[in-house]
């Protein structure tokens, strides 16, 4: 049994409502229009939302809103101008609103039309961990910033905040963070009980018409650093892998083990969360920032890195690159200092957009959102589709490619 909400034409509604009571699910909203039913959402069961996909049914509220909420939508066209627009929205589970039942069920269940209601297999999701040394290279700024640009692209996102000695996710988003989402995700996995609806119930979310994503929270006082063992956080990815497509960690700046200082080999380790993100990734941003001190201190912390794991997991970003830091032709004193002094090639360079950036800070919200024609923001946005992301597909709506680990289940 699955509970659906419906925004329709009333002949529309009418027939599959009794279709949908017919075969044994809860119809529980019926609305006139997507604005009415972005409005309600929130507060009903639903696990799919069945819309017309004309303008007054669907648009950018309704899908930012059903993100949010975590229900699925499937569109019903029964014209050409309504399926540009469910493709406007990247919206790619539409059916012809003359359909029969079956194909109906089927793209509401998420099996593709036609094909059934058999399940759909899992993917496992991939975990970006975005690292940098000491000196603020701009750890967070890159990390806020891939989570909007991969959400943009169409991906579920999580950003955690796994930073045991200054995490700052949340004051940057204007979140609250008196109850840390990845400390509260970590004694949650460390008794086993970590699951998808626990995720959504600790997480916070990020609203945004370009693409929203989940905020897992950083600890808000140093102290409370034990909280994030290796064991735990290694737990907490593996839920996240599970839970969204992609999920951005972002880390602390020390690599260095204390085991051999310590006289409790049992004890925890403070740099042990970062550690084992960054043992865990897929791949790894490392960030350094480009000006002389940034540059010495990034290659002097590369070397611990790539002792640490896998040299071809590395994607090396040098941040805030500006001639008034390093002289004229920035770009290339930068890309030359890397390659003679850590053998490094074609890093991904970030121009310094103070302007950009400190709006961002000031609104609590993403490079995307607010300067999205930021030198910044334009050259990050190319770093998530040229190193991060797969080769893109077919147009596919934001929260429809993670639909089969949210499909509700049936019965």
């Amino acid at each position: 049994m699955v509970r659906v909400a419906l925004a329709l034409p009333l002949e529309l509604e009418d027939r599959l409502a009794g279709e949908l009571i017919r075969h044994g699910h809860e119809v529980v909203a019926r609305c006139s229009s997507a604005d009415e039913l972005a409005s309600v959402l929130h507060g009903t069961t639903a696990a799919v939302a069945i819309v017309a996909a004309a303008p007054r049914y669907l648009n950018r509220r309704l899908l930012t809103e059903s993100d949010a909420a975590g229900v699925r939508i499937v569109a019903m066209a029964a014209a050409d101008d309504e399926r540009r627009n469910a493709a406007t929205l990247d919206l790619s589970e539409v059916v012809a609103a003359s359909a029969a039942w079956q194909e109906i069920e089927d793209v509401m269940l998420g099996a593709r039309p036609g094909g059934g209601a058999a399940a759909v297999a899992q993917r496992r999701g991939q975990v970006v961990a975005v690292w940098g040394p000491a000196g603020s290279p701009g750890r967070t700024t890159v990390a806020i910033a891939l989570a909007a640009e991969i959400a943009a692209e169409g991906h579920t996102v999580a950003l955690a905040d796994v930073d045991t000695h200054s995490g700052s996710v949340a004051p940057a988003l204007g979140l609250l963070d008196e109850a840390p989402g990845f400390a509260a995700a970590c004694r949650l996995a460390g008794a086993d009980s970590l699951t998808q609806r626990e995720l959504e119930r600790i997480g916070q979310r990020y609203l945004s018409p370009r693409g929203s994503f989940w905020v897992l929270t950083g600890i808000g006082r140093p102290s409370r650093w034990p909280e994030l063992s290796a064991e735990r956080v290694v737990g907490t990815i593996g839920a996240c892998r599970e839970w969204v497509d992609f999920t951005v960690v972002d880390t602390g700046s020390s690599l260095e083990n204390d085991e051999e200082i310590s006289s409790d080999l049992f004890a925890p380790r403070r740099n042990a969360a970062t550690i084992a993100a960054l043992r865990e990734a897929d791949q790894v941003v490392a960030i350094g920032s480009g000006d002389p001190v940034g540059l010495s201190r990034f290659l002097r912390a590369h070397v611990d890195l790539v002792e640490t794991i896998e040299t071809d997991r590395v994607v090396v970003v040098m941040n805030k690159i500006r001639a008034s830091a390093i002289g004229p032709g920035a770009s290339s004193q930068v890309r030359q200092t890397l390659q003679r002094f850590g053998g490094i090639s074609d890093p991904a360079l970030v121009p310094y957009d103070r302007a950009a950036l400190d709006t961002a800070v000031l609104s609590g919200r993403t490079l995307c959102d607010v300067a999205p024609k930021s030198a910044a923001r334009v050259a990050i946005r190319q770093l998530a589709r040229d190193r991060v992301l797969p080769t893109p597909e077919p147009a596919r709506r934001r929260f429809g490619r993670g639909s089969d680990r949210r499909r509700p289940a049936a019965g």
